[in-house]
């Protein structure tokens, strides 16, 4: 069997970005804290009885929402939770997600103490001004200042999320962006591009974006100073020193399995290869999450013939690429179910086998979408 990941999600947040379709909503009069980690244990017990989960977790990752809006004492049960009921590995990662406007010394030092290994940052941007078209909480100082609290707190694995293509940006704003990050010394950086996205209010109201030259030219600029200053890029948007990539985000793109507790989480477990693969979900909404104490979250089996499209859809966001053995363990398909996908893929010059490993060529890392409908049948 695959890898086995957890997935947390806490979906509340000081203020809803306009920008932002992710599952998380509003703090008004507080969250509540000791409800919402008895039902993540309930929800995490029934998916272990659901699923009859046996193998230890290779990661945790805590997302949202702004998760470090919790106490250091709420996570402090939730682990305790979490740890009586499936085996934890002893190298562990654990990522909490965090923003600027809710850091303070001494409860982030708590968390590290508590075994938060690893700690995400969502800066997006260093200048003020792009800052306040995000709708952000936090001032570039603040962002600054998070940096520091978080590096003196002990967190030695840390990643900090910037955007480009913002409304009223240039390639010298990108690049100054990210000559910034790079002297904070992280030691992951995701960079990726401000989309509009259904169901928001930047899709409703679109702020004028600049142009697709300009943001190309961004992109192409700041991926070779990452470079130049040894930050690999190993995924679509995720840049990091070695033996520092995010494991948790490795184990999704591999296609390994992990469970999704949370409102809104969604889960993938192999129950047995290729038939019973299933895709989980839960209910999206807070107050129903918390209602819902009977675990009526929704599962559902993914089709034998979608699994190739499946698997490449997450395998081809790294720059490594995959092997056939890799789709055939983590599938139980035949390589043949590939085809004619693959073949036609090498033909255009969008994928190449090297070292047994088929890989996006130049073009194809440029046109992964054409790459993907290859192999939609």
């Amino acid at each position: 069997m695959p890898p086995l990941s957890l997935y947390v999600h806490i979906p509340w947040c000081i203020k809803k970005c306009p920008y932002c379709d992710f599952n998380s909503h509003a703090v008004k009069d507080g969250a509540p804290e000791t409800a919402y980690v008895d039902a993540l244990l309930r929800d995490l017990a029934e998916d272990i009885r659901r699923y009859r989960i046996t193998r230890p977790i290779h990661s945790i990752f805590i997302g949202g929402g702004t998760p470090s809006l919790f106490s250091p004492e709420s996570f402090d049960r939730l682990f305790r939770g979490i740890g009586e009921q499936l085996r934890l590995k002893d190298d562990i990662e654990i990522t909490l997600e965090a923003n600027p406007g809710t850091f303070e010394s001494e409860k982030f030092a708590e968390f590290r103490a508590l075994g938060i290994n690893r700690l995400s940052i969502g800066i997006q941007s260093f200048d003020d001004t792009f800052l306040k078209v995000l709708g952000r909480v936090h001032s570039a100082r603040e962002a600054l200042r998070a940096v520091e609290i978080a590096q003196k707190s002990g967190f030695d694995n840390l990643n900090l999320d910037l955007m480009f293509g913002l409304p009223g940006a240039t390639e010298d704003s990108g690049v100054s962006d990210i000559r910034t990050a790079i002297g904070l010394n992280p030691t992951h950086i995701s960079f990726y591009q401000l989309t509009l996205e259904p169901n928001t209010y930047f899709y409703k109201f679109p702020p004028k974006l600049p142009n697709d030259e300009m943001i190309f030219a961004t992109q192409k600029a700041c991926q070779a100073l990452l470079a130049e200053h040894g930050y690999a890029q190993y995924e679509i948007s995720a840049y990091s020193r070695p033996g520092r990539q995010c494991r948790h985000n490795l184990n999704y793109w591999r296609f390994g399995d992990y469970l999704g507790i949370g409102a809104g989480a969604h889960g993938k477990i192999s129950l047995a290869l290729p038939a019973n693969i299933v895709r989980t979900s839960k209910p999206r909404g807070p107050e129903q999450y918390l209602a819902d104490t009977h675990g009526q979250g929704g599962a559902q089996a993914i089709a034998e013939q979608e699994l190739p499209l499946e698997f490449v859809m997450n395998q081809l966001r790294l720059k490594q690429g995959f092997t056939l053995d890799a789709f055939v363990a983590a599938t139980g398909l035949a390589p043949a179910a590939l085809e004619p996908g693959l073949s036609s893929n090498c033909r255009q010059n969008l994928l190449i086998l090297e070292n047994d490993r088929y890989v996006c060529t130049e073009k194809g890392w440029d046109f992964l979408d054409t790459v993907l409908q290859n192999f939609i049948t």
